[in-house]
């Protein structure tokens, strides 16, 4: 560990031990060969968090190709004659619309409207959903459910690991890995493939708000062979491994959870998330609560945020309260530099009476020092998501 701290002090740098207790990714041993410098623990699994400068590897993938282990989005599968009803009732998707192929982005709702996880959900059989789950144990959750639900569904825990290939030129390397037939591919929609006898499942996703694809692997085995084919295919446009790129997600107001939401707020409590809560016929767990809160309103909301200052050269490693007039009223989940808007930028809590636009906000930093921030609308680029559907 480098530096010295005391009680009051967080660590500036620390070792990660490598210990049997957490899983490797199929790419772990991969990604420690191409570079890969510090590492976090998500799902109880190591994920890369760089390989070189921050800036660097964004520029990669707002310019180029980009490649990164995501094998820590835990895969729960369920799947029967009833997988369709029993997963309408995790979410407030109506899945009734959601065909086979398709994905959605589907928050998983409490009793009390609380989310218990935003996965993205594919649909790659008629009776088969798979959830890939944000950092929780929500899959417990779901098998305590169908415990109580008398449905006839499986859910597992199937051996699925996918990698993200994300940037401009990322049709480019997929296509050459799978057929010029993927570029066909619909946002939002996943599809069968196999890549030398290596099978997987394509899909048309990211965590970038850049054109992209996730390739989720079924054949835990060759995670080493999947990653030297992408990388060999990707030469030619100088594809990189990097980190899932903190930056770029804030800039497409992408969240992250149990940072920014966690099982305490609701969807109506998120920008951009009270959309997904869908009028439908269906029941789901925690419509009741949900229809009351879209009735009566909510009183906090989490919204962006553009801070004054320098260009800050960390990011939070706790949150940051916030006042307005002297008092606290909420608290920063996330700030960094945008090199891309040349701004500092994050999300914030704030009460409804401050969720719009332009409102003034005092950040306290953890030593001590104030910032100015303006609450803005969210997402800070490409509102309507045209980038990644190209």
């Amino acid at each position: 560990m480098a530096g010295t701290t005391d009680a009051t002090t967080i660590p500036d740098s620390t070792t990660l031990y490598f210990g049997p207790w957490y899983a490797r990714s199929p790419y772990f041993e991969a990604t420690v060969r191409a570079g890969c410098s510090a590492y976090d623990v998500y799902n109880h699994t190591y994920i890369p968090a760089y390989y070189d400068d921050p800036a660097v590897e964004y520029e990669a993938l707002l310019n180029g190709v980009t490649l990164w282990d995501v094998g820590v989005e835990h895969i729960v599968q369920i799947k029967g004659p009833d997988a369709l009803d029993f997963t309408n009732l995790l979410t407030c998707r109506d899945l009734t619309r959601c065909a086979v192929g398709q994905c959605k982005y589907a928050p998983l709702i409490e009793a009390d409207g609380g989310i218990v996880n935003d996965p993205v959900l594919l649909r790659p059989d008629e009776d088969t959903f798979w959830l890939a789950l944000a950092d929780s144990d929500a899959g417990l959750w779901a098998r305590g459910v169908a415990w109580g639900a008398e449905m006839d569904v499986e859910i597992s825990d199937p051996p699925v690991y996918p990698v993200q290939v994300q940037g401009p030129k990322a049709k480019d390397v997929v296509s050459t890995l799978l057929g010029d037939e993927v570029l066909d591919m619909r946002y939002y929609h996943c599809r069968h493939a196999e890549l030398d006898g290596i099978p997987v499942v394509l899909g048309r996703t990211g965590w970038t708000g850049e054109i992209g694809y996730e390739i989720y692997l079924r054949d835990a085995d060759r995670g080493g062979e999947l990653w030297n084919r992408v990388m060999d295919a990707g030469a030619e446009h100088d594809i990189r491994p990097i980190a899932p790129c903190e930056a770029r997600r804030i800039e497409a107001g992408i969240f992250n959870y149990r940072s920014d939401f966690t099982l305490e707020d609701n969807p109506f409590e998120v920008t951009g998330l009270e959309r997904l809560v869908e009028e439908q016929e269906r029941s789901y767990i925690g419509k009741d609560a949900l229809e009351r809160i879209r009735a009566e309103g909510v009183s906090r909301k989490l919204v962006g945020m553009e801070i004054e200052g320098d260009p800050m050269e960390w990011e939070l490693t706790q949150f940051w309260p916030a006042y307005s007039d002297g008092d606290r009223v909420g608290h920063a989940t996330i700030a960094i530099r945008s090199p891309g808007l040349d701004k500092n930028i994050g999300y914030v809590w704030v009460p409804i009476g401050l969720a719009d636009p332009g409102n003034e906000l005092d950040l306290e930093l953890p030593d001590g020092s104030r910032r100015t921030a303006t609450t803005t609308s969210l997402p800070f680029v490409d509102p309507k998501k045209r980038k990644p559907a190209e």
